[in-house]
C-alpha cells in the first residue's frame, strides 16, 4: 500500500496521511526504499538524511492539517541551505560542509509539513541547462537513462519523475525549473521576481533567479506556490499577493484568454518538429478551450540579449564563488573549480565594475520592449527547449574552448525561457508532448507580471482536457 500512496500526488499525500490511511513515518520509508532501489540509476539524490526524516515523520500524526503534512520531499542542493543537512553546490570545493540554518524556503516548507529526505544533484553552481556535476556525475533522465534529465534541477526533476518523491524544491535562473520539467515530463511553474524569499541569504545582483518546485499535477505546484510565497524582510523586489490562495487557482476555469504561440527560436536557431509540434497542438487546444489565438511573439530576436546575459551569469557566479568563504568558512581551492566555472570566473575578472552593470542595464531594457507585447496580450506559448533531452555529454565543454561559445551551445538548447528570468514574469512548463521515441517535450505558458493566478488556471484547464497523469517512465514502480 505504502508504494502506492507512494505515486499519488502530494496533496493526496498528505490527505491520506490526515485521514490515517497511511502514517508518514510508512510514507517517508516508502520513499527511501524507492531512493535505495532507484538511484544507483538515476542519480537523482547526492545526500540522504533517512534518519532525521524518519524522526520528523513519527512527530506527524492523523489530522494533522498542515498542506504537505508527511509528504516526503528532496532539496536542490544549491540556493537555500538546510540546517544539519550537507549543502555542496554542486562542487568540490565546498567538501562536506553542513549549514547551521534553514533559508526561508526550507523553512516555509519544513512548517507545511513535508518531510526532507535529502538534496537532489545539480550542476556546479547552476550553470547549465543539464545537470552533469563533476564532483557527483550525471544525473540521468528516467525516460531514457543515456539523455539529460536537463538543469539545473535536473536531481529534482529524475527524483519526482520517476516517483521517489511527488514535489522537489527548485530554482530557476534562466530556465532550471522549466528545463528539467519539459525533460522529465513534469510540471515547472517559474514564480514572478519577488514572489519567494530566499531571506536571511542575500539576493544575486541581477536577480534573474527565482525559487520553485517540480511537481507531476498543476494542483500541487500551486500548493508548493502557495506554501513558498511571500515576503521576507528585506527582500528587493516583493510583489503584491494573490487575490485568493494559489492553491484554488487550478480549479477556476479561466476567462477567455488573449494568447500568442510561436515556435521560432528568439535566437533564429533550429527548433526540433516535436518541440514545435507540441507548441502548436497547445494552441489548437486553446482555441478548442474557447480562447483567442494568434501567432505572435515578443520584440526578442538576435544576438543582443545572449552577450550581456552570458555577462551578468559569469558575474553572478564569481560573485558566489567569491562569496563562498564567508558562507562554508573556509578557504576555497579554485584549484577545484570545473573547467567551466573557472573560465566564467577568468572571464568576469577581466572586465571591471562597469561591464556587468552595463549589461544589466542593456538587458532591463530589453525587458521593458518584451514585456509590452503583454499589453495586448495574456499569454505566449512557446516550446519550452529546442530540443528534447540532450544525450549526456551533449553540452560537456571542450577544452580551450571560448566562455562564449560554451554558452551559446547552451543557449542553443534553451532559448525561450531565460528571457522570462529577466522580465521577471511567471512562466510554467506542462508536459504535453512527445517524440516518436517516447521523450517528454514541455511546452511553456508565459503570464503577464504577478500573473501566477492567471497561469496556474489555465494550467488547471489544460490538464483537464489533456491529462498526462499516465505518462509515467517504466522505471517507476507505478506506471
Amino acid at each position: 500500500m505504502a508504494a502506492e500512496v507512494l505515486a499519488r500526488s502530494a496533496l493526496e499525500q498528505a490527505a491520506a496521511v490526515r485521514s490515517g490511511e497511511i502514517s508518514a513515518r510508512e510514507l517517508v520509508e516508502a520513499s527511501l526504499a524507492e531512493i535505495e532501489r532507484l538511484n544507483g540509476e538515476v542519480n537523482a539524490f547526492v545526500t540522504l538524511a533517512a534518519e532525521r526524516a524518519l524522526e520528523e515523520a513519527d512527530a506527524i500524526g492523523q489530522g494533522d492539517e498542515r498542506p504537505l503534512a508527511g509528504v516526503p520531499i528532496g532539496i536542490k542542493d544549491l540556493g537555500p541551505t538546510t540546517e544539519g543537512i550537507r549543502t555542496t553546490f554542486g562542487t568540490e570545493v565546498t567538501g562536506d560542509w553542513i549549514p547551521t540554518f534553514d533559508a526561508e524556503p526550507v523553512r516555509r516548507l519544513r512548517a507545511a509539513g513535508a518531510v526532507i529526505v535529502g538534496k537532489t544533484n545539480t550542476p556546479e553552481f547552476g550553470i547549465l541547462p543539464v545537470t552533469e556535476p563533476h564532483r557527483f556525475g550525471p544525473t540521468r533522465n528516467p525516460h531514457d537513462l543515456t539523455r539529460t534529465s536537463g538543469g539545473s534541477s535536473g536531481g529534482s526533476a529524475a527524483a519526482v519523475a520517476v516517483g521517489m518523491v511527488a514535489l522537489a524544491s527548485g530554482s530557476d535562473g534562466g530556465g532550471s525549473i522549466r528545463i528539467p520539467a519539459s525533460c522529465c515530463g513534469l510540471v515547472g511553474l517559474k514564480p514572478s521576481r519577488g514572489r519567494v524569499s530566499i531571506a536571511p541569504l542575500a539576493e544575486p545582483f541581477a536577480q534573474v533567479s527565482v525559487e520553485g518546485a517540480l511537481a507531476r499535477t498543476v494542483a500541487d505546484a500551486a500548493a508548493a506556490l502557495g506554501v513558498l510565497a511571500g515576503y521576507g524582510w528585506g527582500d528587493v523586489s516583493p510583489v503584491p499577493p494573490p487575490s485568493a490562495p494559489f492553491r484554488e487557482a487550478p480549479g477556476r476555469e479561466p476567462p477567455r484568454l488573449r494568447v500568442g504561440v510561436t515556435t521560432r527560436s528568439p535566437r533564429d536557431g533550429e527548433v526540433d518538429p516535436a518541440c514545435a509540434a507540441a507548441a502548436s497542438e497547445a494552441a489548437e487546444l486553446l482555441a478548442s478551450l474557447g480562447h483567442e489565438v494568434t501567432e505572435s511573439e515578443p520584440d526578442w530576436r538576435g544576438e543582443a540579449f545572449v552577450v550581456p546575459f552570458i555577462t551578468i551569469w559569469s558575474a553572478q557566479v564569481a560573485v558566489s564563488v567569491e562569496r563562498l568563504e564567508s558562507v562554508i568558512g573556509e578557504p576555497v581551492d579554485e584549484s577545484k573549480l570545473e573547467p567551466l566555472t573557472q573560465s566564467m570566473l577568468g572571464y568576469a575578472r577581466s572586465y571591471g565594475s562597469i561591464e556587468p552593470l552595463s549589461a544589466l542595464a542593456d538587458l532591463r531594457t530589453q525587458a521593458r520592449r518584451i514585456v509590452s507585447w503583454w499589453s495586448d496580450h495574456d499569454v505566449l506559448v512557446t516550446p519550452t527547449t529546442a530540443k528534447p533531452a540532450v544525450p549526456i555529454g551533449g553540452l560537456e565543454p571542450e577544452p580551450g574552448q571560448p566562455i562564449e561559445d560554451m554558452l551559446r551551445n547552451a543557449a542553443d538548447f534553451v532559448p525561450f525561457t531565460p528571457p522570462f528570468n529577466v522580465t521577471g514574469q511567471p512562466a510554467i512548463s506542462l508536459p504535453l508532448g512527445q517524440t516518436e521515441a517516447g521523450l517528454p517535450v514541455g511546452v511553456q505558458f508565459v503570464g503577464p507580471p504577478a500573473g501566477e493566478e492567471l497561469v496556474l488556471s489555465l494550467a488547471g484547464q489544460i490538464e483537464r482536457a489533456a491529462p498526462w497523469a499516465d505518462r509515467r517512465p517504466a522505471l517507476a514502480t507505478v506506471a
